[in-house]
């Protein structure tokens, strides 16, 4: 599996309105989209910092959202949001567990 993540500097009182454009927005498109396996958005309110995050079944599919302009369709939705440039990193999930 493989782990995509933005860190995003957001302005303190818009981190919820991001939060819920993930949540109503951005994660509904994914899951029509191959190798979908979940997302999450984690936010630090104190340092104004969220990172939205998703996970793909596959690289291929990971970068494929990438190519078919996708994912740069998404993080249009955030802009005005944000303080500072985003920073895109990926990574293969080499352990996961859910209880």
């Amino acid at each position: 599996m493989h782990a995509r993540l933005l860190r995003m500097q957001v302005k303190p009182d818009r981190i919820d309105e991001a939060a819920r454009i993930f949540a109503e927005e951005v994660a509904p498109g994914c899951r029509d989209l191959p190798g979908f396996r979940g997302a999450y958005f984690l936010v630090d309110r104190r340092l104004g910092e969220c990172l939205p995050i998703t996970l793909w079944e596959t690289e291929a599919e990971m970068i494929a959202t990438e190519e078919n302009r996708f994912f740069q369709t998404q993080l249009m939705k955030f802009l005005g949001l944000f303080h500072h440039g985003l920073v895109r990193e990926a990574f293969e999930v080499v352990f996961s567990e859910r209880v």
